[in-house]
């Protein structure tokens, strides 16, 4: 049997890239054949230089389709590479909305022409992921057609991510696994635990990842004089996180924006006990002082005090944490999602022919 290959447009890098692609290879048997913007978009000049890639990107796909002949294409962000794979033309594509609704920043003055393409996209798709409900409530409000999105998020190894939390509960093991930017707003999490210290509450709060923010968090925990009980372990590979959420009791997250986190789902199958913003992205998961707190966005005082709470009572905690493995175990294992998306796959594949 010829083995069928799919075209992967989108950061062949990223955690959740690599998991929907080696999902399609491990379930669905496929050759995927990554292709990626090569700029980075770190600095203005290189911004102008990305864009202009992006303007010959077109080019340079079709000329990987003609020469590779893949069965299928697929592309993450409805505005950038998955604009790319509906004009490539090559059909049946897929295409995965990352973020709430992609048309990001909020204020920017790009949004207007973000929608155009991103409506472009949508109506050439012939599959849209929709990791959550939040993105399908975003689609239907853009009047997509409701029969090409499929309401399912890729899922996260259960093999791995277990259940093997080893903390000790007489104490806060606080973890964060968000990249240091300022959208993650780590420094509300700092304030937070600031004021934990004053009140004289022990604790431990690591913070894994790194980015831009690194050097102005680290002042601030000086300032807020806990350095001896912040831990920055910078980026690790994505084999030794569940080791650490392992080792932690409260997963903290706090950003403006949010799609569907697979941070937030892996704390979860680890028996963390989630703290996060309160918006529309977590209130799909988490729902108040039942399994986890949502904290209203950028107030530190009131995290401080939702951590205390939530330490305070174990009995409600503990079983939250008993029922978020459930869940997970449920509705979010890698292995049956993935196997229904591969599935889906060669479903289309078979009806283009």
């Amino acid at each position: 049997m010829k083995k069928r290959k799919i075209l992967f447009l989108g950061e062949s890098y990223r955690a959740d890239a690599i998991t929907w692609t080696n999902g399609l290879k491990e379930f669905g048997g496929f050759e995927i054949i990554n292709w990626e913007l090569q700029t980075a978009n770190n600095s203005f000049l290189n911004r102008i230089l990305r864009t202009l890639e992006f303007g010959f990107a077109p080019i340079a796909i079709r000329k990987i389709i003609r020469q590779q002949n893949p069965d299928m294409i697929i592309a993450e962000r409805t505005t950038s590479y998955g604009f790319l794979a509906a004009l490539s033309g090559l059909q049946p594509s897929a295409i995965a909305q990352q973020g709430k609704t992609d048309l990001w920043p909020e204020d920017s003055i790009t949004i207007p022409f973000k929608k155009i393409i991103q409506n472009y996209a949508f109506k050439k798709a012939t599959l849209i992921h929709a990791w959550g409900p939040i993105m399908a409530e975003h689609m239907k409000n853009s009047k997509v057609d409701t029969t090409k999105i499929l309401v399912l998020p890729k899922g996260i190894d259960l093999n791995k991510f277990e259940n093997k939390n080893t903390v000790n509960p007489e104490k806060i093991f606080a973890i964060v696994t968000r990249s240091l930017l300022p959208e993650y707003r780590h420094d509300v999490i700092l304030k937070a635990f600031g004021i934990l210290h004053q009140k004289g509450i022990d604790f431990s709060l690591t913070i894994i990842g790194n980015g831009k923010q690194l050097a102005v968090l680290k002042k601030l925990v000086r300032t807020l004089d806990i350095e001896n009980k912040v831990i920055f372990t910078g980026r690790i590979p994505n084999t030794e996180l569940p080791e650490q959420l392992q080792k932690s009791n409260f997963y903290i997250s706090m950003p403006i924006t949010e799609g569907v986190s697979a941070s937030l789902f892996e704390a979860m199958a680890c028996g963390c006990y989630p703290v996060v913003s309160d918006i529309s992205g977590n209130q799909s998961w988490i729902h108040h002082r039942e399994n986890g707190q949502l904290i209203a966005v950028d107030d530190f005082e009131m995290l401080a005090k939702e951590i205390l709470w939530a330490f305070e009572n174990s009995a409600i905690r503990n079983e939250a944490v008993t029922n978020n493995r459930k869940f997970i175990e449920n509705h979010v294992d890698y292995k049956t999602n993935m196997k229904i998306i591969a599935e889906k796959y060669h479903e289309l594949i078979d009806s283009k022919k």
